[in-house]
């Protein structure tokens, strides 16, 4: 099957819509992509969903390379999105580009990933220009809850909502693939996806986008109950399935009911009689 590439998701624009979800290691990026992903990315939300902080910040390029090379090893169909974290894209345009090419080199990825507006514009372009593509993301910015003063929806006001509209047309100009909008009202979003010609990935941004985008561990139930945002619907509660699995387990070993005989190796007795004259008469109990 053919793998999908940055020039085809752009060129879905208006067609059928773009399924993505994040993946962090082998399993994951195996299941995303048998259900069907377009585009897999490895975000830096492996901070909280994966590796327990309380925001992305805490997340390095090492990191991330490490992790999008486990999902880069289960070749999937699906484009390999690495995101960009924190200060890898932020000191100048070199600095961007070699952080953006390891992530390609070491990592696997196919495009790379990073948030903000017109300010990262010079960023974007230089790793453009160094035949990496990009996907852009406005609106709810993780990287800058600090700036935000939380998680906050974005461009509720009319002049926020009209700077991120120019925000967006300014990285199309700078020559993202794609666009990402999270926490955003969905009239803004509509806005923003009718205007510009790539697609728009929501993600908290209502149902107009071109596409949406969750957690996989949102979807699937694995966040362990904790709060989850306004816009995740899970679809299972793989959490709690664990645990009763594991409970099971640890019963029937209490039990003595596992291993069973089927679940266990046996040794010949012609091999069991020979191991008993190596002991050369030192006492083996009979078992």
């Amino acid at each position: 099957m053919t793998t999908v590439t940055a020039p085809m998701i752009r060129a879905r624009k208006g067609g059928a819509k773009l399924r993505m979800t994040t993946a962090y290691d082998f399993p994951t990026a195996r299941i995303a992509d048998r259900a069907g992903a377009d585009i897999i990315l490895v975000g830096d939300s492996v901070a909280n969903v994966v590796l327990g902080h309380e925001d992305t910040l805490a997340v390095t390029v090492d990191m991330m390379v490490h992790h999008t090379a486990a999902v880069a090893r289960a070749e999937p169909r699906s484009l390999i999105v690495g995101d960009m974290p924190w200060m890898s894209y932020h000191v100048s345009p070199e600095h961007t580009v070699l952080n953006a090419a390891r992530l390609v080199r070491d990592g696997g990825a196919a495009a790379v990933k990073l948030e903000g507006g017109r300010k990262r514009v010079e960023m974007i372009e230089a790793v453009v220009d160094a035949e990496i593509p990009v996907m852009g993301h406005l609106g709810l910015t993780p990287q800058s809850v600090n700036a935000m003063g939380g998680y906050r929806v974005q461009g509720k006001e009319a002049q926020a909502a009209y700077e991120m509209i120019s925000d967006a047309n300014a990285l199309v100009d700078a020559g993202v693939f794609s666009l990402v909008l999270e926490g955003v009202p969905d009239r803004v979003a509509q806005i923003i996806t009718a205007e510009i010609p790539v697609p728009t990935i929501g993600i908290g941004a209502g149902p107009g986008c071109d596409g949406q985008v969750l957690v996989i561990h949102d979807v699937l139930g694995l966040g362990g109950g904790e709060y989850l945002p306004k816009f995740v619907r899970p679809y299972a509660n793989l959490a709690d399935d664990a645990v009763e699995a594991l409970e099971r387990f640890f019963m029937d070993v209490e039990a003595g009911s596992f291993p069973s005989e089927d679940e266990t190796y046996h040794m010949p007795d012609e091999s069991f009689e020979i191991l008993r004259g190596f002991a050369e008469g030192e006492t083996i109990a009979e078992f």
